[in-house]
């Protein structure tokens, strides 16, 4: 039997103190609710019912999913109400899970560990222990069976003592779910439709309630304000740096990285302290990533090593290659085996060939340099003429003498020279020396200026 999903996301979160719907802050780059949409998804679920409500035109805008079904509720009247909004399209022969869109840290293996209690039962729920559950609604339990789920503003001193607490997050089958809903009442202290009260209805028709329980508190852990939100990310952090560690990197301070996306590491991995790792980022065997870098959808291969305050985005680093410091590779740059960029060096849409260098304060914009080719300091490509973009192409060998400009489109044949501070307009053929800049002259007798008394 297949199952859909209801994710309950239309509170506007006052206490965020935002204009952004609660659910889009983000959590390691990703906004809440969508970490919840791209978890279930990997379960394969048929269906994913998102309950909305406040900012629904900025919520369509930032969530996406494979089988996402959007469902208003233009009036917030409980969790209960919320999941009728989706009951026109769910299924008797289904089971239905309902998880809460604030809660961005829950894991596919939890998920999956209440759809397995759930083939045992009637009704599974999802509940864990807290030290202090003020606040929470309480699991009320007759022995083994669970029979009632009671909000604290309605619980006796004695279900106040009750250290169990209701996640919000549970299953169960179409068919019983839709019959539930539609006899709640809102005859409590807030006059709201509880889902929680379908619980007892199960209970007091003979169902079988189990529970399942979390590896961690912080994964059922709901957000309410920023203060919230800044223990989930640091939460997240910490999971993602165990991950890497996990898998053979070493981190000079795992409280001290930003993984906003999907890393993987190879062996003998270094990471210094506050990288940002964002988007998809492969790092090979034995690379090193220094401090203060920030990764962005990137390849870095075996070997590399990327020293501080580097910026690699959309980009391919090479075995054996080293970046930085200060280094900026834009989308498009690819680097070669072996080779070399140095500090304040920029390269957007080009490639660096096997073992070539570009050392210093240079810029490599659509230009495809050779093999062991070496760009001396201050060389620029001047690849825009204010409309179009044009190429440069380097050959195998070439020297490029400091302080050149290469306009656009030119070519640079194998084994050719420029000398410092030329101007290329036009191409140099192979093996040739090309030196293109204004004669010197040499002034003798000069008298320097002086300084003229007021």
């Amino acid at each position: 039997m297949g199952f859909s999903v209801v994710i309950l996301a239309a509170g506007k979160g006052t206490r965020m103190k935002s204009s952004l719907p609660k659910v889009l802050h983000k959590v390691g780059g990703i906004p809440m609710v969508q970490r919840i949409i791209n978890t279930v998804e990997a379960m394969s679920a048929q269906n994913v019912h998102l309950v909305y409500g406040h900012g629904g035109d900025q919520l369509k805008s930032a969530v996406n999913g494979k089988h996402l079904n959007w469902c208003l509720q233009a009036e917030q009247l409980g969790t209960g109400h919320a999941v009728k909004q989706a009951a026109e399209h769910i299924q008797d022969d289904e089971d239905v899970m309902i998880l809460v869109g604030d809660a961005p840290l829950i894991q596919q293996q939890t998920l999956e560990r209440l759809v397995a209690v759930k083939a045992e039962c009637d009704l599974a729920l999802l509940t864990v222990e807290l030290d202090d559950p003020t606040g929470m609604g309480r699991i009320v339990r007759n022995g083994e069976q669970i029979t009632a789920i009671v909000e604290h503003k309605d619980a006796s001193e004695a279900q106040r003592n009750i250290r169990e607490i209701n996640t919000g997050m549970m299953i169960m089958g179409g068919a019983n779910l839709k019959r539930w809903l539609n006899a709640l009442g809102n005859d409590n202290a807030q006059g709201e439709y509880y889902l929680t009260d379908v619980i007892e209805m199960a209970a007091k028709e003979g169902k079988v309630i189990k529970a399942a329980q979390p590896d961690s508190a912080v994964e059922v852990e709901g957000v309410n304000n920023r203060i919230h939100l800044a223990g989930i990310e640091r939460a997240l952090q910490q999971r993602e740096a165990v991950k890497l560690m996990t898998n053979g990197a070493t981190l000079a301070d795992p409280a001290r990285i930003d993984v906003r996306g999907n890393v993987s590491t190879g062996q003998d991995v270094f990471i210094d302290i506050n990288v940002i790792m964002q988007g998809t980022v492969t790092i090979g065997h034995n690379a090193s990533i220094g401090a203060n870098c920030v990764l962005i959808d990137c390849e870095i291969g075996d070997n590399a090593v990327i020293d501080s305050h580097s910026v690699i985005e959309g980009a391919s680093v090479g075995e054996n290659c080293t970046v930085g410091p200060f280094a900026r590779l834009r989308p498009g740059a690819v680097m070669k085996t072996d080779a070399k960029v140095g500090n304040f060096v920029e390269m957007k849409k080009s490639v660096l060939g096997e073992g070539a260098k570009a050392n210093h304060l240079t810029y490599l914009g659509d230009a495809e340099v050779g093999a062991k080719a070496n760009i001396g300091a201050g060389t620029i490509t001047c690849n825009y003429d204010g409309v179009n973009k044009s190429k440069t192409i380097i050959g195998e060998n070439a020297f490029i003498g400091s302080n050149s400009s290469l306009v656009a489109p030119v070519k640079i044949g194998e084994g050719a020279t420029v000398g410092a501070g030329s101007v290329i307009t036009s191409e140099v053929r192979k093996d040739a020396l090309a030196v293109a800049r204004g004669k010197q002259r040499n002034i003798e007798g000069w008298n320097r200026p002086v300084k003229k008394n007021d």
